[in-house]
């Protein structure tokens, strides 16, 4: 079987895992979620996608994405961060696609509302990987936030926090 990692050289050619999550997080340790026996954790890349993710998201999803490998679960990241005129192209397309503005917000949102343009959401597959995060998600603080879609996550909570319901679609935000 081939390795499921993807890793990349994203944010800072290898990271200190544990330290730099407890960093991220504004802890002085790290928190129980996050905790590893002494000497288990490793100096790894981040995840591929996560260049331009805001440094606390691209720490959680590095994090949840190789325990998803470690448990065999596939998990990428399909979209992460988006220039503001990939973000206006997209709303332009569904705008189009679904007839009206107030339609297309179910679906996308304006580059000045988006969480992708600021770094602060990803869309991640397959189906199975984006299941799996859904339910361990929290432990690094990711949470989905719209029902409708599935592929998509935040950091919504804090680490081993409980994730808050998600909204119906993103003309809720």
């Amino acid at each position: 079987m081939a390795p499921m990692s993807r890793t990349s050289e994203g944010i800072g050619k290898g990271l200190a895992v544990g330290v730099l999550a407890a960093a991220a997080i504004g802890g002085a340790a790290a928190p129980q979620a996050l905790a590893a026996p002494a000497g288990e954790w490793q100096v790894v890349g981040s995840a591929a996608g996560t260049e331009g993710l805001d440094p606390v998201l691209a720490v959680a999803y590095t994090l949840a994405e190789n325990a998803a490998h470690a448990e065999e679960v596939p998990l990428w990241i399909n979209s992460g961060h988006r220039s503001y005129a990939e973000q206006q192209a997209m709303w332009e397309d569904g705008i189009a696609t679904y007839g009206s503005p107030e339609e297309a917000r179910r679906w996308v949102l304006p580059p000045e509302e988006s969480t992708h343009v600021a770094g602060r959401a990803v869309d991640v597959g397959p189906q199975e990987g984006a299941q799996w995060l859904e339910e361990h998600g929290y432990r690094w603080g990711l949470c989905r936030t719209y029902s409708n879609e599935w592929w998509h996550f935040e950091i919504a909570t804090v680490p081993g926090g409980a994730c808050p319901a998600p909204r119906a679609d993103a003309s809720e935000r």
